[in-house]
């Protein structure tokens, strides 16, 4: 009798060891086939209003043939943008942000007329330019900070502007327009792009409020110095 509770006893244990060893190949190759973070692609960007991309939707509304228009809510100002970035470093992007934005008074932005990227030949990108007094300033030190970090931005000249539109094949241009819109930044934002079929999409990682106190805008004398401040006007007939 007890010959067959050994013999039990050792069939249960071969058992055991025999399980235990396949929960620790399961183990092992789940960690070894677990998926690794991929980087981030992630810009720094002026939020257009969305009262000012409703505007702007009104021209799209021209676009013809294979233009893909760029949703009202998602247009925006690229001040810098960063192709690979580790899930890691992306806190010392928003110290970036907030260091270089913090001190920065609200900033009046302007449009101004529509081009094309590139100009010549057929064109991928339908935009209208944007002015703005520091803005360039902002997208240089933005460079420069993030390379100070050592991560990876582009290389190109820095062209303010909105995206309007994207082309994906043959396709009409659309003859010049001319806007008097503009509007006063209050932040800027740190952007994750995250690639669609439809097209990339654009999440919040940080916004940065600017914090500084504006200029005080210089007072001008009247037209005529004191003695004419109390002549009457005169009119054309």
């Amino acid at each position: 009798m007890s010959g067959q509770v050994s013999a039990v006893s050792k069939k249960a244990e071969g058992g055991r060891q025999k399980a235990e060893g396949k929960n620790k190949n399961l183990a092992s190759n789940s960690t070894r086939h677990k998926p690794q973070a991929t980087s981030l692609r992630l810009f720094y960007a002026l939020r257009v209003p969305t009262e000012l991309g409703s505007e702007l939707a009104r021209a799209q509304q021209q676009l013809k043939g294979n233009w893909r228009a760029v949703n009202a809510g998602q247009m925006h100002v690229t001040l810098s943008y960063l192709p690979s970035v580790p899930p890691e470093r992306v806190d010392d992007l928003k110290r970036l942000g907030t260091r270089l934005m913090q001190d920065l008074p609200p900033m009046p932005v302007q449009l101004r007329g529509t081009g094309y990227f590139p100009n010549e030949g057929s064109p991928r990108v339908w935009f209208v330019k944007v002015e703005a007094e520091g803005l360039s300033e902002l997208a240089a030190n933005l460079r420069a900070g993030i390379q100070e970090l050592g991560l990876e931005t582009d290389d190109l000249p820095f062209k303010a502007h909105i995206t309007l539109a994207r082309k994906k094949g043959p396709a009409p241009r659309v003859p010049p327009k001319i806007f008097d819109l503009g509007w006063t930044a209050t932040s800027g934002t740190l952007y994750r792009s995250i690639l669609r079929k439809t097209g990339p999409i654009y999440e919040v990682e940080s916004t940065f409020r600017f914090r500084g106190t504006p200029a005080p805008t210089p007072s001008v004398p009247p037209e005529g110095g004191e003695e004419n401040r109390n002549q009457p006007s005169q009119e054309m007939p």
